[in-house]
């Protein structure tokens, strides 16, 4: 499964300069900090989801234990975190988020808007997925090493359930066509992002 998830399952045009996993391998504390609000905030997502648009069946049905998955992420990276003797700090501002929100397309159907959340969504789960693997791969932690190679695996499912969902709300032509623009756009969002100690993104 490792050597599969990679730019061929992932679908992302640009990936991640390796500069960031060395970064990030020596400020393991904030990375991990900056982590769990990431997976507090992928609940949080799922949860407006559900709440926006309770009449999309199958969405509830697929959406609601991806909820409590990503909150058990959250504890299980608190509990890293406690581990070694660190705490929780204040959230950052996640500039990637912040700039890929920017990409997303305002009007249209109620369905358009949907179908626009949920590749915005595939799009972070599918980036998550790809520094999971560096992480795994490049840090001396052997503990963390294995814990980012169990998420690595979990975000991949993620990622294909937000695409498979847009599917569901528009065609698949349609559908395929904006993921791939959204691909391009996010591909030049990591391209001029500045590459942080502190931030998953």
């Amino acid at each position: 499964m490792n050597d599969n998830i990679d730019k061929s399952v992932l679908g992302l045009h640009l990936p991640t300069d390796p500069r960031w996993a060395d970064i990030a391998g020596m400020n393991i504390e904030d990375i991990l900090v900056d982590h769990a609000y990431c997976e507090q905030k992928a609940a949080s997502s799922c949860i407006s989801l559900i709440v926006t648009y309770p009449d999309k069946e199958e969405l509830v049905e697929m959406l609601t234990p991806v909820v409590s998955e990503e909150w058990s992420h959250f504890e299980m990276v608190i509990e890293q975190l406690k581990k070694r003797g660190m705490t929780l700090g204040k959230m950052r501002k996640d500039e990637y988020v912040a700039a890929l929100a920017k990409k997303i397309r305002k009007g249209g159907s109620r369905e358009d808007q949907l179908v626009e959340k949920l590749l915005m969504n595939a799009l972070i789960e599918a980036r998550s997925c790809e520094r999971f693997k560096m992480l795994h791969k490049n840090i001396e932690d052997k503990e963390l090493s294995e814990f980012y190679y169990q998420l690595m695996i979990s975000e991949a499912g993620h990622y294909r359930n937000f695409l498979e969902l847009a599917k569901k709300y528009n065609s698949e032509e349609k559908v395929m066509k904006r993921w791939q623009e959204l691909l391009n756009e996010e591909a030049e969002i990591i391209k001029n992002l500045e590459i942080r100690s502190d931030r998953m993104h």
